[in-house]
């Protein structure tokens, strides 16, 4: 059976600089992230063409534990904290892995 945790996250932002804040906010945190989470498979942040105060989160956690231990971070804290100040709604959907390449798997 495949594991994993992952889900999506869709920001839409207050106006123009508060994108160009939360995208500040977004490298500091990711920086924390790819230093001491390896549990945390894919964080990637992505810009929606045509909707320029959109962000898009697309998040894999080699399983649930992983996630708990990212949330619990400073960098992760510090970046929930702060976010609201430039978000003005946010939509999140928990996925759960079926199938499909992860980053790990290797051809055979």
């Amino acid at each position: 059976m495949i594991k994993g945790f992952g889900l999506v996250v869709r920001f839409t932002l207050r106006d123009d600089q508060a994108a160009r804040d939360f995208d500040e906010l977004i490298d500091r945190t990711a920086a924390g992230i790819r230093q001491s989470e390896p549990g945390t498979l894919a964080y990637v942040v992505h810009t929606v063409p045509d909707e320029p105060l959109v962000r898009v989160f697309y998040e894999l956690y080699a399983d649930r534990a992983a996630f708990d231990a990212h949330e619990q971070q400073p960098h992760t804290r510090h970046f929930l904290t702060e976010r609201d100040r430039f978000v003005t709604s946010t939509e999140v959907t928990f996925l759960t892995a079926h199938g499909g390449k992860f980053p790990t798997e290797t051809a055979e």
